[in-house]
């Protein structure tokens, strides 16, 4: 596969979003789901061009449960796009996507016509989960094309060099400032405003970590935060001082993201909202 992914224009700043959206979502519940017993801290990461230089960085946003925790298991809840092809020259129809559960933290597919995008790899040990998920939904390795890391931190990007192993084909994407402290069997795209993977828009949200970057796909209404948000009881949050480098930059990509339209917010640590989320995220940022 190759990578579908077109330049923008090079600025800072973002494209806002359209005026007109179908938001076309249908929930299911459930989780595929993990005991986390490790954590990665120790396995070598590529430099900008592909070589092994540097260990993976190990910053937790969360305790994981003790080992031998009692698992979650069932479907992985998954919302579901528009999937009918417009004419020739149309925005790509919204992807469907499904949660992966890794018990404190969760990996997103985003699928379409067939072919997926994976967001987050979760710690090491991670890529049999996906794997599992991606066949709950028709889906194997070989339909991978994409797998966008949100930020460095071992708990979103601990399972990266595995899955991209087994997707052989994929093209892995991450934020310039955090790439080169992301383990990868090959070298990284390295992806900020204006650029687009799998037609999803990908948004720089620095603070929790200098290279964090979002996803947003806009027919769809649904945006994959990473660590930039995070969700309890229902309410959005932004991330946690213990893990995060910068608070007051991290305050501003809040800003920056209320300015977007979304129905649903896929969240690292939390559960998903999927009905007015762009509204909770504007009033999380007007504080």
């Amino acid at each position: 596969m190759t990578a579908l992914i077109t330049g923008g224009d090079g600025g800072l700043g973002v494209r806002p979003p359209v005026d007109r959206r179908t938001f076309l979502i249908d929930v299911g519940h459930g989780a595929v789901g993990i005991a986390v017993v490790g954590i990665l801290a120790g396995c070598a990461a590529p430099t900008s061009s592909g070589v092994s230089a540097s260990p993976i960085a190990t910053g937790m946003d969360a305790t994981p449960p003790p080992a031998g925790a009692g698992s979650s298991s069932g479907a992985s809840p998954s919302g579901e796009a528009a999937a009918t092809e417009g004419p020739p020259g149309s925005p790509a129809p919204g992807v469907t996507w499904t949660r992966v559960n890794l018990g404190f933290v969760s990996a997103y597919i985003l699928a379409r016509a067939g072919e997926a995008a994976i967001v987050d790899t979760g710690v090491s040990g991670s890529a049999g989960d996906i794997e599992a998920a991606l066949a709950s939904v028709g889906l194997d390795w070989a339909s991978v094309g994409h797998v966008i890391v949100t930020h460095l931190h071992a708990d979103h990007a601990g399972s990266s060099a595995d899955v991209l192993e087994r997707a052989a084909d994929a093209v892995g994407y991450a934020g310039a400032a955090d790439l080169p402290s992301i383990a990868s069997p090959r070298p990284l795209t390295a992806v900020g405003d204006g650029d687009r993977v799998f037609d999803l828009a990908i948004i720089e949200t620095p603070g929790h970590t200098a290279g964090h970057v979002v996803v947003l796909d806009e027919v769809a209404g649904v945006l994959v935060a990473g660590d930039a948000l995070r969700t309890s009881d229902g309410a959005v949050t932004g991330p946690t001082a213990q893990f995060t480098d910068d608070m007051a930059m991290a305050a501003t990509s809040i800003r920056k993201l209320a300015g977007f339209a979304f129905e649903t917010l896929l969240v690292g640590h939390g559960e998903p909202i999927t009905e007015g989320a762009s509204d909770l995220v504007a009033a999380l940022a007007s504080r």
